[in-house]
This record gives C-alpha cells, sequence and structure tokens, in this order.
C-alpha cells in the first residue's frame, strides 16, 4: 500500500470525530517572542532583536491535545500546571481549543513549563526554558491514576506524553499499562531515552532515529541510506527494540526519509516523507503520534495509520512553530500526490 484513497481518508476524519483520546504527561507553554534583526550588540557579539509581537501555545503533552482537537477529535488532557500566570494562559488555550482540562492538576511545589523561544526573520535566534523536572510525588502521581481509572472507562486510546520534566514516573507507567491492558485500550508512548522506563510492551512507541539508537544502546555510525530499508544497522536496531521491548507497532520517525514502521513477524515498511517544504520542524513528533493513535482509534490499520501520520507531519513541518494540521489540510495533502 502506497497511499490513502482520498475515500478512506475521509472516512477516518469522520470517525476520529467520534473517538475520545486521553493524553497524559509533561505540559508546557510555548512562548515566541517574534522581532528583526538589524545590527549586532555593542556590548557583546550577539544580534539585537527587535521586537514586533509576541504569541503562545500549548507544548509537550498539550500539543498533542491540541492536535487531536485540531482533527476534530475529543481530547482530554491530564497532567499538572503550577499555580502561577503561565498555569492559567496554559489552561485558557487549552480551553480555547476544545482540550478537556478537568485532568489539570495545580501544584504548589511545581512551576509550569514555559519554553521562551526569540524568532527573527522566521529563524530562532534563542530559546530559554523555565521549568521543574523533579518526579512528581507520590500523591499527585496517585491522584492522576484515580482520574485515569475513571476516564479509561470510556476512553478509545491513551497517549503519554514523556518530555523528561517529571510527570512521567514508573509507578504512573506501570499502572497506566495494567489499566490499558485489562481494558483493550491502545497505548502510545514518544520515549525519551534519557528519562530511564520500563517501556515494555505498549502499543506504539514512536522514537527518532537518534532516541531509537539510544534506546538499543547501539552507536549511530551515520551510514544512512536514501531507503533505510538498506540501512542494515537501522534495521538491527529496529529488531532489537522489538524484541526488547515488545511493542505492538514501532514507528522509527526519520525525518526527510520519511519513517520506518515495524512489527514482529514482518517486513519492515517504509513511508516516504511527504513534507513540501520543512520550515519547523518543532512540535512534528507530537502531530505523529496524535494523529497515528487517532487514525487507529478510527479503525485505521498499523499502515493505514502510518501513511495518515505522515501526511499530517509533513503538513505541519512547513508551518512556523508547535502547529497542527486541520482535516481539510490533510484532504489536500492526500489530494496533492494524486
Amino acid at each position: 500500500m502506497k497511499s490513502l484513497s482520498l475515500r478512506r481518508v475521509g472516512q477516518l476524519i469522520q470517525r476520529a470525530r467520534q473517538s475520545r483520546v486521553l493524553v497524559v504527561g509533561d505540559l508546557m507553554l510555548d512562548q515566541f517572542i517574534w522581532g528583526r534583526v538589524s545590527r549586532i550588540s555593542p556590548e557583546a557579539p550577539v544580534p539585537v532583536v527587535d521586537f514586533e509581537r509576541e504569541s503562545s501555545m500549548p507544548g509537550g503533552a498539550a500539543n498533542v491535545a491540541r492536535n487531536l482537537t485540531a482533527l476534530k477529535a475529543k481530547a482530554e488532557l491530564l497532567g499538572v500546571i503550577g499555580r502561577d500566570d503561565a498555569g492559567k494562559k496554559l489552561t485558557t488555550l487549552l480551553e480555547e481549543q476544545r482540550v478537556g482540562c478537568d485532568g489539570l492538576l495545580q501544584h504548589f511545589d511545581r512551576t509550569t513549563s514555559v519554553k521562551t523561544r526569540i524568532i527573527a526573520h522566521q529563524q530562532q535566534v534563542v530559546r530559554m526554558d523555565r521549568e521543574t523536572r523533579t518526579d512528581l510525588d507520590d500523591m499527585a502521581t496517585q491522584r492522576l491514576l484515580e482520574m485515569l481509572a475513571k476516564k479509561t472507562l470510556s476512553a478509545d486510546a491513551v497517549i503519554v506524553g514523556d518530555y523528561g520534566k517529571g510527570v512521567v514516573t514508573q509507578p504512573l507507567l506501570d499502572e497506566l499499562k495494567k489499566l490499558c491492558r485489562t481494558r483493550g485500550i491502545w497505548l502510545s508512548l514518544d520515549p525519551k531515552p534519557v528519562h530511564h522506563l520500563d517501556l515494555t510492551r505498549l502499543s506504539l512507541i514512536t522514537p527518532n532515529r537518534k532516541e531509537a539508537f539510544e534506546l538499543a544502546g547501539v552507536e549511530d555510525d551515520a551510514s544512512r541510506t536514501e531507503n533505510p530499508l538498506n540501512d542494515a544497522v537501522l534495521l538491527r536496531v529496529a529488531d532489537q527494540l522489538l524484541n526488547d521491548l515488545q511493542p505492538a507497532v514501532l514507528l522509527i520517525t526519520l525525518g526527510d526519509h520519511g519513517m520506518l514502521l515495524c512489527r514482529r513477524g514482518q517486513k519492515p515498511y517504509h513511508i516516504p516523507t511527504m513534507a513540501q517544504e520543512v520550515y519547523d520542524v518543532s512540535g512534528a513528533g507530537d502531530t505523529v503520534i496524535s494523529s497515528f493513535t487517532l487514525a487507529i482509534a478510527a479503525g485505521a490499520s498499523p499502515v493505514e495509520a502510518a501513511i495518515f501520520s505522515n501526511h499530517a507531519a509533513g503538513v505541519v513541518v512547513g508551518k512556523v512553530g508547535t502547529a497542527t494540521v486541520a482535516p481539510e489540510e490533510l484532504l489536500a495533502s492526500f489530494k496533492r500526490e494524486r
């Protein structure tokens, strides 16, 4: 299968509107300060950015949820914010984008993660992070699990957004795996190898190439080819992850080389990238895991879901900032390849 028919894409998009997906993990506020550069500072060899405007949008697991509602699905977000202005701002933005927010816990001892990017002439000049990275305490973790136990009763899938900020702990993941396994719910996770968790027996893991090699403990010799199916080292890493972690589906994202869909006992399936132009890859991984999971919830096969998410990511990287894809944009992407 090289693509999906427009009829099938429309069918999946329509069914996605009836799907309910839970997202749990590290929430962030992505702040963008836009300006222009015309001179270098006399104080230090750095550009002086003349301020033009400022914008904010949900990031991290919040961006995963935002990607789901952009495709008209029902999304509920569970995580932790601080009792601060950034937490209020993030909640307001999420509510504007129809994301369910009653699973957000305000925490006295944690700040809302804020990533501030200064952008001049469509290029990022610098990024500043304000965040808490310590593991979430047992009481807050238990509260999240109690909400998950209730909400999974009527959920079609769960996505874990682990960005290494402390909300996704081993106790939380272990209990979530049990919940989803008992109730037959699809469970997706985008792994962060620096955050050493037991990632066995998930429905879907979506590492990029670098993360896949780190998870496997293999050094990337960078001998990549235009066709990943000819990349012996990459295929060996994929096979090792399938054996060690035993996911139902392993989807390795490969930037401008597309994606590699891997399942135990089946040949790897390569999906070439659909990106027309690449302006910004930030948030592309969020689009991949959200659109793949949503397609599965809507009844797609893994191959169909991979093609669906590849088109979604191709649209998003053509935009500046952590972006999303609307149903009409996704349909237009499939029409372009005809």
